[in-house]
C-alpha cells in the first residue's frame, strides 16, 4: 500500500509545483488520512518539492496505532513534537521555511484565523497560498482497494438495517433504536457508524438528517431509516421507508411509489459522462411533476468515500460530469408536513454500461413492507 500513498502524494505534488508552490501542508484529516495512510488525532502532512523524501508527518502526540487512524506509509518522515502545546500546522510551516521553499499550499478552508496568522509569523518570508479542494478532487475517484472496503461497509449495513427490521418495534423510541442500529453496526465489524444514525416515525417520517427523537413507533406510522457503517475509513450510506403494524394506506402507497420511481430513475443516470445536474434532474423531475417540488431537498445524491458528504454533489446548479468508479449515494425523498414521508437512499458506484452500469452496494430490499 505504501505505493500507493506514495503515487497520489507525488501526483498532488506535480500540481502544487504547477501552480507555484514548493511545498504544500494538508490538514483536513480525510486528506491526510487519503494522503498518509492515516491520521492520528492532531496530524499534518507537509509534502516537498524534492519528492517522497521529503513527505513529513508531524504529530501532537505519537501514534498509537489504532486501527480506526489507519496504518501509517512507513515511507514517510514520524515527527512527534514536543509537549506543551506545539501546534503542528505552525512546526510544518517552520520546516518548510527552513528547507528553503518560498512558497507553501494549504488549505485554508480548514485553517483558523489564529492559525493562519501564526503561519505568517514563523515564516513571514513564506508566501501563503490556497489548495482549494485539490485533495478532495483527487479523492474522488476510487482505487478496487478502496471500494472493496466501501462495499464491506455497506454489507455490514445491510446486515444491522436487516436484524432490526425482524424485530418488535411498537412501542420503541426514534432514539432507542438508532442507538440499536448503531450497537448492530460495531458488532458486524465496522469501526462506528458513518455519520449520526436517523430514525424518523409518524409526521418526522421522510425528513433528510432528522434528529432521533423521544418518539415512540405507533401503529400504521412511517419509519425512515438513514444509516452507514464506518470500515477502515470509508462511508456508505443507506435509506429505507416501512410501514409499522398494518397494511400501508392508499395514500402511503401513491407516496412511496412515487419516490421510488423518482430514485429509479436517478439510479438508472449513474453513467460515465452524466452531468451531476442531470442526475438529479432524473429523480427531481418526477417529484416536482407530482406537485411536491417546494419542498425537496438542495440535493439528490453526493459522493461518498472518507467522508460521507463528499464531492461531487448531485444538486440542480451542479457542474461537472461523472467519472467511472465515482461511487455516489441517490437519495430522493419527500416529507409531507404533519404526516410523514417517504426517503430511499442507497450507495452505488459508477461503472461504464459495458461493465453493467452503476455497481448498487447496498442492497437491502427497496419492497414497501409492513413490519
Amino acid at each position: 500500500m505504501s505505493e500507493v500513498f506514495a503515487v497520489r502524494r507525488s501526483r498532488l505534488r506535480d500540481r502544487c509545483v504547477a501552480a507555484g508552490s514548493a511545498a504544500a501542508l494538508i490538514s483536513r484529516p480525510a486528506n491526510v488520512r487519503y494522503l498518509a495512510g492515516g491520521a492520528p488525532p492532531g496530524a499534518v502532512l507537509l509534502l516537498g518539492s524534492a519528492g517522497e523524501c521529503a513527505d513529513e508527518l508531524l504529530c501532537p502526540t505519537a501514534p498509537t496505532g489504532d486501527p480506526v487512524d489507519g496504518r501509517l506509509d512507513e515511507q514517510l518522515r514520524l515527527t512527534v513534537l514536543p509537549a506543551h502545546g506545539h501546534d503542528p500546522v505552525v512546526a510544518a510551516a517552520e520546516t518548510a521555511a527552513g528547507s528553503g521553499a518560498d512558497a507553501l499550499a494549504v488549505e485554508e478552508n480548514h485553517l483558523t484565523v489564529a492559525r493562519h496568522r501564526a503561519l505568517g509569523a514563523v515564516a513571514p518570508g513564506l508566501r501563503l497560498t490556497d489548495l482549494g479542494g485539490a485533495v478532495e478532487q483527487q479523492r474522488m475517484v476510487k482505487d478496487e482497494d478502496e471500494i472493496a472496503c466501501l462495499r464491506i461497509a455497506a454489507e455490514i449495513t445491510d446486515q444491522a438495517l436487516g436484524e432490526l427490521l425482524e424485530s418488535i418495534l411498537v412501542g420503541r423510541t426514534e432514539r432507542h433504536l438508532a442507538l440499536e442500529l448503531e450497537r448492530r453496526l460495531v458488532d458486524h465489524g465496522a469501526d462506528g457508524p458513518a455519520f449520526p444514525t436517523s430514525v424518523a416515525t409518524g409526521p418526522n417520517a421522510g425528513r433528510r438528517r432528522h434528529r432521533p427523537s423521544d418518539r415512540r413507533v405507533e401503529e400504521g406510522d412511517f419509519l425512515s431509516v438513514c444509516l452507514g457503517a464506518n470500515y477502515r475509513g470509508y462511508r456508505c450510506e443507506i435509506g429505507r421507508t416501512f410501514v409499522i403494524g398494518t397494511t400501508p394506506a392508499d395514500w402511503q402507497i401513491d407516496l412511496y411509489d412515487l419516490v421510488f420511481a423518482a430514485q429509479r430513475a436517478g439510479r438508472e443516470a449513474l453513467l460515465p459522462g452524466a452531468g451531476y445536474r442531470d442526475v438529479d434532474r432524473a429523480a427531481r423531475h418526477l417529484l416536482d411533476s407530482a406537485g411536491y417540488g417546494e419542498g425537496l431537498s438542495p440535493l439528490t445524491g453526493h459522493g461518498v468515500g472518507l467522508e460521507i458528504d463528499e464531492d461531487p454533489q448531485l444538486a440542480p446548479a451542479a457542474m461537472g460530469k461523472l467519472d467511472a468508479c465515482v461511487p455516489v449515494t441517490v437519495e430522493p425523498g419527500v416529507h409531507l408536513p404533519g404526516r410523514g414521508g417517504v426517503r430511499i437512499d442507497d450507495t452505488l458506484v459508477v461503472r461504464q454500461e459495458a461493465d453493467g452500469g452503476p455497481e448498487l452496494l447496498t442492497i437491502t430490499t427497496k419492497e414497501l413492507l409492513a413490519l
